[in-house]
């Protein structure tokens, strides 16, 4: 073969290499690949200590200020202590973070449920999940079932209280936007308004004071207060279960949250192993029973 010839045969095939380099380096990923290389694959799997959290290598809680006991202990949720900073911890724990590794935030009641873009990991402060609350945000699974409780003072007429109708004509009392506001209007549906108050302590305030004959509140939290905080009170009753399905408290998360499916795991490892009825029987061990009012 000539060498002109030969030389352009040679150079018409390094040309075709080339094109073939580049047209495989533009195909398309095979579709296998693409997903090994998806945002949410590894924070689907759990990975112990590196979640995709708010701040790398750390979780961020949150929860309401003032922080009420039994729940928390001394008004300080990082100290360990009451029944939601240990459980927090434990959750932490089982998600791989300790607890230098867990950071504390304040935020309102409210607002942890509320719409909108979540500045924590996940919120404990006793939120009951509910349906209408899973369309704002994402719950893991019940860490605690609870039931509601009424609180009045001593010697009144609300505290002699037997059954459900015996509470309707007094004026009674609750946090807004909790269950136990809930509970005051569609199941006590008293024949006066209620107070709704924006914190527990105000409720306690009025009811101190006899702006209200009676509150509302979680059994446990009833406990504390007619032991601890309005001692001339007294627990009247609790609630039966709404509609049969028990009321349980459920860590909040931001809607469509990545690490909800993680929380959720790691509040279900809590109860199979027994760690969340050990933390329960160390910090509400005295909230054991109340009248059921029918």
């Amino acid at each position: 073969m000539p060498l002109a010839q030969r030389a352009l045969r040679r150079a018409a095939s390094t040309a075709t290499v080339a094109l073939l380099a580049v047209a495989v380096g533009c195909a398309p990923q095979p579709e296998d690949k693409a997903a090994d290389k998806a945002p949410g694959k590894t924070r689907e799997a759990c990975a112990k200590g590196a979640l995709g959290t708010r701040t790398s290598g750390r979780l961020t809680v949150a929860t309401d200020e003032p922080a009420y006991e039994p729940w928390f202990k001394d008004d300080k949720p990082a100290n360990g202590k009451g029944f939601e900073s240990a459980v927090a911890y434990a959750v932490a724990k089982q998600l791989g973070y300790d607890r230098s590794k867990v950071t504390w935030q304040s935020v309102p009641f409210n607002k942890a449920f509320a719409p909108g873009e979540k500045t924590f990991d996940f919120d404990i402060n006793q939120v009951s999940i509910s349906a209408e609350r899973k369309k704002a945000v994402d719950f893991s699974s019940g860490y605690y079932d609870v039931r509601q409780a009424v609180i009045a003072l001593k010697g009144s007429k609300a505290a002699r209280a037997k059954n459900l109708a015996d509470l309707k004509g007094v004026k009674l009392g609750a946090q807004v936007g909790t269950t136990s506001l809930n509970y005051i209007d569609d199941v006590l549906k008293p024949d006066r308004q209620p107070a709704a108050y924006a914190k527990n302590d105000q409720a306690k305030s009025a009811l101190k004071n006899g702006q209200v004959d009676a509150i509302v509140v979680d059994l446990p939290t009833a406990f504390y207060i007619t032991a601890a905080e309005v001692t001339d009170a007294k627990i009247v009753g609790q609630f039966e279960n709404n509609g049969g399905t028990p009321e349980r408290f459920g860590l909040v998360l931001d809607k469509g949250s990545a690490l909800t499916s993680c929380v959720t795991k790691a509040v279900d490892a809590l109860r199979a192993d027994g760690t969340l009825a050990s933390i329960e029987k160390q910090w509400l061990s005295e909230a054991v029973d109340a009248p059921v009012l029918k």
